[in-house]
């Protein structure tokens, strides 16, 4: 990756640098905090589609400061980490992602934080490997059966050859789908946001339009919370219907919506998010 602005590179001169096998390559991983966190369990952070571990740049600093060991993979196919055997999308992810918590973390639970894809992602691992899975955390997640995703027109960049072009469609694409105030879309976000799409190798992700996620619910056998931006726009207009389908997971606990945020809650309200995270990890 370029170099970024603050606090990237902060953040990666504090990080251990691991890697597990995937593939031909390997999944790249950040670890921040203790590497022997006592009796809590280890926080695993999940990043969502086209982007890597950088999703979770402002929410890092709060798990840490509270004695988390925090592990945070570029899913395979994303970032900096090798496509998955097999496939392109999250039922691929999840395998080679349980193979590197094994490697790293032996047979220790940790608790699955997943955002977006990653949410979907950290279902089905959740679900496949009961063991691992102390709770389940999903962030703004598609694959409930109930998203509108079909409205959202996102634009294309890749043929365009002028930078400034470039970031006028990535501003453009992050107002449409990510971020719900325009304030929040800062230079920071677009660098990030900018640094991942050229990155992304699973293009062609099809599970986000399923009830994939609703139906590995039902096999979770670990507390399972929702956190969401309110004004989510997978599903504006039907925040009650998918509060309906959380409520139908055995394990489900509450949903929580973070006012004044989009998709991307964890960075656009970022403090509020942190709260409603560390309150669940207490439960």
């Amino acid at each position: 990756m370029s170099v970024l602005p603050d606090p990237i590179p902060r953040l990666e001169a504090a990080a251990q640098a691991l890697q597990t096998p995937c593939g031909d390559g390997h999944i790249q991983w950040h670890r921040w905090g203790p590497t022997d966190a006592g009796p809590s369990a280890p926080v695993v952070l999940l990043h969502g589609g086209s982007g890597s571990w950088t999703h979770w740049v402002r929410n890092i600093d709060a798990l840490v400061a509270a004695g988390r060991q925090v592990l945070v993979p570029d899913l395979p196919g994303f970032g900096d980490s090798a496509r998955p055997p097999g496939g392109g999308d999250a039922d691929d992810v999840a395998p080679a992602l349980e193979q590197g918590l094994a490697e790293l973390l032996g047979a220790r639970r940790c608790d699955l934080v997943g955002f977006s894809f990653g949410g979907l992602t950290a279902g089905l691992l959740a679900a496949a490997h009961p063991e691992r899975a102390a709770r389940l955390v999903v962030v703004g997640a598609p694959a409930m059966g109930v998203s509108d995703a079909g409205r959202i027109v996102l634009r294309g960049w890749r043929h365009l050859e002028d930078e400034a072009a470039r970031t006028a469609v990535h501003r453009h694409n992050l107002a449409v789908l990510m971020l719900h105030r325009a304030e929040s879309i800062d230079a920071l976000a677009l660098a990030l946001h900018s640094a991942n799409v050229v990155r992304d190798r699973m293009q062609r992700r099809r599970l986000a339009r399923t009830e994939a996620l609703k139906d590995a619910l039902q096999q979770v056998r670990c507390p399972v919370w929702a956190i969401y931006g309110r004004e989510d726009v997978l599903y504006t207009g039907r925040m009650d219907l998918l509060a309906e389908a959380f409520a139908r997971g055995p394990r489900f606990q509450g949903l929580t919506l973070i006012d004044d945020a989009g998709h991307w809650v964890q960075y656009e309200r970022a403090a509020a998010f942190d709260a409603a995270l560390a309150q669940v990890l207490r439960a």
